[in-house]
């Protein structure tokens, strides 16, 4: 019996995409410069079971199986081989149970990012991970790339907000990880290694998701430098003075460039890097006082801090335009994603500001600060050949300075395709070699996206 009809004989017809107009639309994520084949065919469950007859029919005939959430990735985690079979969680998308005394959320991988968090809202509840793309992101997605956001300098990564799984594995048996507790220590912790798995180790069908009370209402304060040093020095002495800011995020000057052009935001020219602290404790303003204070004293020329929630809105527009900026820079973006100590951050965009030059292409530069989780991005011709191979070549000169700098090759986006030599190269032949002996337990035969992450 064919794929197909083994398809059909446990799930109903309008689940299973076989026109290739149609399954070619499956093929790849939001990443630049990585592969991607062409499906044999895109199926859509609804409930556990179906996911379950999809993972056996695919053990059964060897069948490569590509799991797919929203789509929104960028390292090609999420692109197809040729031949495989398209498992998207997108049609899963319930929010089983929102539990306001144990503080937890039970949903499904298709649930986006941004309508988890409204619901939790009305309970007086927080999900803090926020990706970028968080109205369109999924759960699913999320929890295979361990996505972060800007408010992870407070709260920190979806990774970090994961209590337990229901799995399928690769022969379709049902797993279930972790616990509905505050606390539990029971046996090796599956239930995290799963979290930034990119799907080469099962299929996640639900997850219990911590939740915290909803913070008060945060408020923002813009900082202009006369250079990224200044800019670094004042997030420097933010965290060693021991404040917890819900967001510090920072901008260099090609960014606030793009972003003037575009928007006109009225940044003024002298403006090398602009940095923007939030605070959501109980008196906001004095935060913000006393950073201003800590910004002023690292050289800061300009420190406007909002004294209302519109505001903050206002003064955190330009960060949220940045990469829509950039990207009309030209016709193709390539965004880095870089990690990097906190006390090395200033090193890491210098260096990249040095890369931008020596490859003669534009560059701009985004950051969680307070993570040292930069974003560097490429604006190239993708219709130029030399164009493009500078571009790329310019990505691997920025991880390569991330490692040198003590960082990772990826803060939140995941390793895919787009870094799979340089996953190689930060963990090392030993760390390697363990990492694909625990994917052989979990796949023993390859057909979980196969191609990602080694």
């Amino acid at each position: 019996m064919d794929l197909i009809a083994r398809l059909r004989a446990g799930l109903p017809e309008e689940a299973i995409l076989t026109d290739p107009d149609v399954t070619g639309s499956y093929a790849n994520d939001m990443a630049s410069f990585c592969e991607a084949g062409t499906p044999a065919v895109v199926v859509l469950p609804r409930t556990v079971e179906q996911v379950q007859h999809v993972m056996r029919t695919a053990t059964e005939l060897r069948v490569p199986v590509v799991p797919q959430g929203a789509r929104t990735g960028l390292s090609g985690a999420a692109n197809a081989s040729d031949g495989c079979l398209v498992l998207s969680l997108v049609k899963m998308d319930r929010i089983i149970e929102i539990n306001p005394v144990d503080r937890i959320a039970v949903v499904e991988p298709g649930v986006v990012n941004a309508v988890l968090s409204r619901a939790v809202n009305e309970h007086g509840l927080y999900y803090p991970p926020d990706p970028s793309s968080w109205e369109e992101c999924s759960i699913g997605g999320n929890i295979g790339t361990a996505s972060g956001g800007l408010c992870c300098v407070k709260y920190g990564v979806t990774a970090e907000y994961v209590l337990g799984l229901d799995v399928v594995l690769a022969d379709g048996r049902l797993l279930t990880t972790g616990r509905r507790t505050a606390k539990g220590v029971a046996g090796y912790d599956l239930t995290r290694l799963f979290v930034g798995s990119e799907g080469s180790l099962g299929i996640v069908v639900r997850a219990v998701l911590a939740l915290r009370p909803e913070p008060p209402q945060q408020l923002v304060l813009a900082a202009e430098f006369p250079s990224t040093a200044a800019a670094c020095e004042a997030v420097c002495e933010i965290m060693a003075r021991g404040h917890a800011p819900s967001l510090l995020e920072l901008m260099d000057r090609t960014s606030i460039r793009a972003v003037n052009d575009m928007a006109q935001m009225g940044l003024p020219d002298s403006t090398e890097a602009l940095l923007l602290a939030a605070f959501d404790t109980p008196d906001p303003a004095a935060d913000l006082a006393a950073v201003g204070k800590l910004c002023t004293a690292a050289g800061a020329t300009e420190v406007v801090p909002a004294e209302t929630a519109a505001e903050s809105d206002l003064l955190l527009q330009a960060r949220r335009l940045t990469l829509t900026a950039l990207e009309r820079v030209k016709s193709a973006t390539m965004i880095d994603d870089v990690c990097v100590p906190r006390s090395r951050l200033a090193e890491m965009l210098d260096g990249t500001a040095a890369i931008a030059g020596k490859y003669g292409l534009t560059i701009g530069v985004c950051a969680h600060a307070g993570d040292g989780n930069t974003h560097p991005t490429v604006c190239f011709d993708a219709a130029d050949p030399d164009e493009s191979r500078r571009a790329r070549e310019s990505f691997d000169d920025i991880m390569a300075l991330g490692l040198r700098l003590g960082g990772t090759i990826t803060g939140e986006h995941g390793v895919g395709v787009l870094k799979k030599e340089w996953l190689a190269r930060e963990l090392g032949p030993v760390g390697l070699e363990l990492q694909r002996g625990i994917k052989d337990v979990f796949d023993p035969l390859g057909i979980l996206n196969p191609g990602k992450l080694f």
